[in-house]
């Protein structure tokens, strides 16, 4: 069974540039993102070098959506998360 990797924030940046580098690599690739005509092109630039490219619509802070995307996948052996936001709570607030 061909490996799976799931990138998210994958429409641009550190995103795209692991997408590619994981397809290259044999890996099917599920490309989430909120810009999906963005990730689509990355998608189609993964396809043309011969790999396989999914497209997801994802917004790393709606739980819901990370929960349903996680629960349509048969698997995930690489997640990558440039995307992913750190809580606010651990962030310092600014007074004054």
């Amino acid at each position: 069974m061909q490996r799976t990797a799931v990138i998210t924030g994958a429409s641009s940046g550190i995103g795209a540039a692991t997408a590619a580098k994981l397809a290259e690599a044999g890996y099917r690739v599920v490309l989430a993102a909120r810009r999906t005509d963005r990730v689509e092109a990355v998608a189609q630039r993964v396809r043309e070098r011969g790999g396989q490219a999914d497209v997801r619509r994802l917004d790393v802070t709606d739980r819901a959506g990370v929960d349903e995307l996680a629960g349509s996948l048969d698997r995930c052996d690489v997640l990558a998360a440039p995307s992913a936001r750190t809580p606010s709570r651990s962030r310092p607030r600014r007074t004054g």
